[in-house]
């Protein structure tokens, strides 16, 4: 059974670099699949990306020798179920504030005796180059399960989220983590403020011996927090490339370009 790259590499402390897809193109994710970023998840929780056309993505992906997560809507049993037999080979839960939540998506990606995900289906073993009986054996251990903490709460709970079993990286959506800190009349956190929760973060997993990282827009914004011992990083979408250098293109020719039209 094909092996799991990105999840060895960062239980060996090495930095893996993605991004997102976000346009549901098969084709533009063949492209970006071959582009040399280690993996690339695929958005359902922020984009109309429906069943059909992930498990077509995942199949594009993976058959281009690349490394296909998923980041669900929610984290529960139903979304990690379909996602994994449709053929991610890892997945992404947000919004993970609570012990509890994480327990349920870690057991959802698990088989028993480890969790509670059921046994059926055949994508999944296509996209691991094997058979269905050896991915219902093997698929516990390559199956790549990221965490996402997304607010003050689940900086609270950071220590008793991240010393779960099961839990192999953490993710932080930094948008949704400062709309998360804003005061009840709506004022940001500063830019000082949204660093010390960053630190917390980093800190709690560097405790317990698990890989952190962040959504990124630039070269430079990721090699930071690559310095600063961040390892699970993503930089933008082919969204954003596409939205940025088309942007690029339209402003060197002196041409009138629309404002904010991708923050990802």
């Amino acid at each position: 059974m094909w092996k799991n790259p990105v999840k060895r590499a960062l239980a060996n402390g090495e930095p893996q670099i993605g991004t997102w897809l976000s346009l549901g193109n098969v084709f533009a994710a063949r492209l970006m699949a071959r582009s040399g970023f280690h993996w690339l998840t695929v958005d359902l929780e922020h984009s109309p990306i429906g069943w059909d056309s992930a498990g077509l993505l995942f199949g594009a992906i993976a058959d281009a020798g690349g490394v296909c997560l998923a980041r669900v809507p929610r984290g529960d049993h139903d979304y990690i179920k379909r996602v994994l037999d449709a053929g991610a080979h890892g997945i992404v839960v947000p919004m993970i504030n609570t012990v509890e939540e994480a327990k349920i998506a870690i057991a959802a990606a698990k088989y028993p005796p480890a969790g509670n995900r059921s046994v059926g289906g055949s994508m999944h073993a296509l996209n691991f180059g094997t058979s269905a009986g050896d991915y219902y054996q093997h698929a516990n251990d390559e199956i790549l399960v990221v965490l996402q903490t997304e607010s003050p709460e689940g900086v609270a709970n950071a220590d008793a989220i991240y010393s779960l079993p099961g839990v192999d990286a953490i993710f932080v959506g930094p948008n949704d983590l400062a709309a998360q800190m804003r005061a009840p009349d709506g004022t940001e956190a500063t830019q000082e403020e949204f660093e010390v929760m960053l630190g917390r973060i980093l800190a709690a997993g560097q405790k317990h011996g698990v890989p952190v990282g962040i959504h990124t827009q630039s070269v430079e914004q990721a090699q930071k927090r690559i310095d600063a011992g961040w390892q699970f990083i993503a930089v933008g979408s082919e969204l954003k490339f596409m939205v940025t250098g088309a942007q690029e293109v339209v402003a060197n020719l002196g041409l009138q370009a629309a404002g904010d039209l991708a923050r990802y």
